[in-house]
Parts: structure tokens; C-alpha cells; sequence
């Protein structure tokens, strides 16, 4: 039987991506167990990849922690308000530093940086998935700021509205954090033991890696500045805090 060359052609580019999809999933899943280790190169001074994996692995453990704190909020978000915005904000500047740290990362391996070329990139899901972790990440806690300074009246005036639905900054809000669960569900599944695997190393192993004092200053200043924010933002939600009490006075 005589097979058209666009059909072989077409056949051999399918069975080509195939290929190519398997193996990244597979390339993810051996790093998520833990199977395949990366090998950061140690540096002086820095630490080098060593040193940034380290400061990601910290700053992305606060987030989990932190996220979860924020995730129980929900269930009564009502009566919970105050502490709704006080631990998002507590969030916002774990979440830049990791960004920051990821993307310097980033940086480095794409302009050919040896030492980082020699670490290697992350496995191609979590590189495709990462713009959108980031972006999601960011969108929902500059959201939720935004909310606390615009206050119920003005955050709940209509934007624009798309097919006969009202679109306004709540909505941002909310659609944000339905983007982020998803993301970072699946970012979580992909670096969760990766990260366990360095933060828990033996103290030496980690004390090996040179710029530990730089590390735990950028971690000390982190947590001073969302200690701040939190107060600042606190104090600037008392419109949310009595429009919640009065919508659940009225049940």
C-alpha cells in the first residue's frame, strides 16, 4: 500500500513530538521523586548555583508555609479578613525575593554563564510552567494590595464589563488565585523534594556552601519588610474589616 510522503512526513513529526513530550514528562517526574539531582556548582564568596539554590529552596518553604496559613483563611474569610490580609501580605515579599532568585538563575544560563550552564535549567515543564507561576503569584497579591488600599466601595465598582458579566478588581482578584492554584499546584508536585532535599541537608553540607551570612541577611530583611507590610496593610483594611461585619450582621 502506497503511503502519500505528507502522511510519512506528517506521521514522523507526530511520533517526533510525542517523543519529545514523553521525555520531558518523564525528565520532570525523575527530578520531582528525587531521582535525578541536579549538582549546583559551589562558588566562593556567593555559593555560586549552590549558594542561589539554597536562598530559593528557604524563600519557596516560607511561601508553602505562608500559603497554606492563607489557603485556611478562606474558609471563613468573613470573619477572618484581618488575618486574610495580614498573611498575604507577609507573602508579598518571600514571593519577590523568589522571583528575584529564580530569575537571576534564569539570567545566568541564558547568557552562558558557566557555572550555570554547568548546573543545568530546570526540566522543560517547570521552565514552560514558571512565567505563568510568576505571573499568577504576583497578579494575586498585587490584587489582593490593591483591594486593601481601594477599599469594598471602590474595589466592587465595575472595570469593564465582557459578555454580559461585570468585571471589577474582586473579580482580578479571584481569577488570579484560580490561575495560581493551578500553577503552583503543579509547580509544588515538581519541586517539593527538590527543595525538602536542600534545606534539609546536614548542617555542614550547607555551612560548606560560602555566603551564608548574605543568605540569612536577605532572609532577615524578607521577613522584617513583610512584618511591615503586614502592619502598614492591617491598619489600611479597617473599611474591609466593617464592611464584613456589616453584611454578616445583616444574616
Amino acid at each position: 500500500m502506497h503511503i502519500p510522503q505528507d502522511e510519512r512526513r506528517g506521521g514522523r513529526f507526530g511520533a517526533a513530538v510525542a517523543g519529545a513530550v514523553a521525555g520531558a514528562v518523564a525528565d520532570a517526574v525523575s527530578e520531582a521523586a528525587g531521582h535525578k539531582v541536579r549538582a549546583d556548582p559551589v562558588l566562593a564568596r556567593t555559593g555560586g548555583p549552590a549558594g542561589n539554590a539554597l536562598l530559593t529552596a528557604w524563600t519557596a518553604l516560607v511561601l508553602l508555609v505562608g500559603s497554606v496559613a492563607e489557603l485556611l483563611t478562606l474558609f471563613n474569610v468573613n470573619g477572618l479578613i484581618s488575618w486574610h490580609v495580614a498573611i498575604g501580605a507577609l507573602l508579598v515579599p518571600p514571593a519577590l525575593m523568589k522571583t528575584a532568585s529564580t530569575g537571576w538563575r534564569m539570567i545566568r544560563y541564558y547568557t552562558r554563564n558557566q557555572p550555570y550552564v554547568k548546573a543545568g535549567p530546570p526540566p522543560m515543564l517547570l521552565r514552560l510552567l514558571g512565567p505563568l507561576v510568576v505571573v499568577s503569584t504576583l497578579g494575586l497579591l498585587g490584587s489582593g494590595v490593591l483591594l486593601v488600599l481601594l477599599g469594598p466601595t471602590r474595589a466592587h465598582g465595575s472595570l469593564l464589563d465582557v459578555l454580559g458579566f461585570r468585571i471589577d478588581w474582586l473579580t482580578v482578584h479571584q481569577a488570579a488565585f484560580a490561575v495560581w492554584g493551578a500553577a503552583t499546584g503543579l509547580h509544588l508536585l515538581g519541586r517539593i523534594v527538590p527543595a525538602l532535599r536542600i534545606t534539609m541537608a546536614p548542617g555542614r553540607a550547607a555551612a560548606a556552601v560560602p555566603g551564608s551570612w548574605t543568605r540569612w541577611l536577605l532572609l532577615a530583611a524578607m521577613a522584617v519588610s513583610a512584618v511591615a507590610l503586614a502592619v502598614v496593610l492591617v491598619h489600611a483594611d479597617g473599611s474591609w474589616v466593617g464592611f464584613h461585619r456589616f453584611h454578616l450582621g445583616r444574616r
